[in-house]
């Protein structure tokens, strides 16, 4: 599953070649956040909104759009019908959506799994160090690519 890897959130280059190494060699998901000031009150709460017709950078199998941090119903209700042993994890803003999605995942009775070095922090730690903390706090299951 890859969290909103798309133009409005500026992914390093690294990230998304990254991420892009692994597409294809499981099946995939991203998330694409998708601005709707009636839905999610990004602009009124924190002067700054995602682009309202951005995209995915990454050419998952599937993309759902979303609104706000947590992934969608229909996400959550997709990856449980492809029942899993784990569903790995990577992306954009380790500490507040991939951490997010990580709850979701986890209270839909899936495991979710960090892939610490495909994951940025948001403005308050760029490292993701904070959310691959948070993540082995609450989840326990980190993974790097290199046991993938």
């Amino acid at each position: 599953m890859v969290i909103d890897a798309q133009p409005s959130f500026s992914p390093p280059p690294w990230l998304v070649q990254g991420i892009e190494r692994l597409i294809g060699t499981m099946p995939s998901v991203a998330t694409v956040e998708r601005h709707d000031q009636a839905v999610t009150p990004f602009q009124r709460q924190l002067g700054w909104t995602p682009d309202p017709d951005d995209h995915s950078l990454i050419a998952a199998d599937i993309i759902h759009v979303k609104h706000g941090y947590a992934p969608t119903p229909a996400t959550v209700a997709h990856l449980k019908a492809l029942n899993p042993e784990r569903v790995l994890v990577c992306g954009i803003q380790t500490d507040t959506c991939v951490l997010t999605a990580g709850f979701a995942l986890f209270d839909a009775g899936l495991t979710p799994t960090l892939i610490s070095d495909l994951t940025v922090g948001s403005s308050l730690d760029r490292s993701g160090e904070l959310g691959a903390r948070l993540w082995r706090h609450h989840f326990g299951q980190v993974v790097a690519t290199t046991e993938l």
